[in-house]
């Protein structure tokens, strides 16, 4: 009997395209010894990169300023980029989208007494299926915002606009969130109190109806982030960065986070308590709307659709 083998995702991997199942790198790359990676994930809508241009911007930011050569040009970065989304494109279904992801590292770096960059970095560029199905429900539900144990790590010894893989950190914080309850969205303080990010999104509240936001001083400058205040001028929402304290989430008409893959996910608890009435509120949903609007697609059923499928 003949089985015909699946067709498999193609990943570059410094230079080369090769099967998923076969991209591989040594246990001696600074990724691996050192936490030593820079990453960008971009995600498409109707299988079109949204704003890859600024993810790739920001990427070679983080590369300058941690003193990595990619040893390709951001131009060359992304004629490779959209080379790895079309050899996988007619892996996605009609109604799907999928991440497109960079992890560039240092490259090899056996045990030794210098970090110096002496071999050729390390090029991961691949897509996945978007699974949105986990957050499907907090667009109408909201999240549960939890605040962690963990603080910030302070800009003064990582700049948080520097993205990069090293996330034990985040990966702690969103852990000790859990605790409190198994389904939260972690909120991290810096060390002086302040509200600054989500494991992997920014974080909003909605304040006598002013869209509030950490400035950049102690999180990341998100895509998403851009985004919504992009969207909340068009709007006519007024907007400020400005220092949030947990005071401010507990007191405010709405919360939300911002990233990549969800876009927004409401938040309709803090910390136990219910934000404002404990329903997501009307700026969320008018964002959500035109985002939808600006990309062509119904974020919220795109998910829904998933989930139900």
């Amino acid at each position: 009997m003949n089985i015909t083998a699946q067709p498999e995702r193609q990943v570059y991997l410094t230079g080369k395209m090769v099967p998923e199942s076969q991209a591989k790198i040594s246990i001696f790359d600074s990724a691996v010894m050192l936490g030593d990676c820079l990453t960008e994930s971009t995600r498409t809508f109707r299988h079109q990169p949204f704003r890859l241009d600024e993810h790739i911007t920001r990427l070679y930011r983080s590369l300058k300023v941690c003193r990595v050569d990619p040893g390709l040009s951001p131009a060359e970065m992304t004629r490779v980029t959209l080379k790895v989304l079309d050899a996988n494109r007619s892996l996605m279904g009609a109604a799907d989208d999928c991440w497109i992801v960079h992890n560039i590292s240092r490259g090899l770096m056996k045990p030794g007494p210098s970090p110096a960059q002496t071999n050729p970095a390390t090029i991961m560029i691949f897509t996945n299926h978007l699974d949105l199905r986990g957050w499907a429900r907090y667009y109408t539900e909201g999240c549960h915002a939890v605040t962690s144990l963990s603080r910030a790590v302070p800009a003064q010894s990582l700049d948080p606009r520097i993205k990069n893989r090293s996330r034990l950190f985040y990966t702690l914080a969103d852990t000790e969130a859990r605790l409190i309850d198994p389904d939260a969205q972690c909120v991290i303080l810096d060390v002086d109190g302040n509200v600054s990010e989500n494991k992997g999104g920014n974080i909003f509240a909605v304040v006598d109806g002013e869209l509030r936001t950490p400035a950049t001083d102690n999180c990341l400058a998100g895509v998403s982030r851009r985004t919504v205040l992009e969207l909340a001028i068009e709007l006519g929402i007024p907007i400020r960065e400005t220092h949030l304290q947990p005071y401010d989430l507990y007191t405010a008409d709405e919360v939300f986070f911002t990233s990549t893959p969800y876009c927004i996910m409401p938040a309709t608890r803090f910390n136990g308590l219910p934000v404002a009435d404990g329903v997501v509120g009307p700026i969320a949903r008018r964002l959500l709307a035109a985002w939808s609007e600006r990309v062509g697609v119904d974020i919220v059923a795109q998910a829904q659709h998933q989930l139900e499928s």
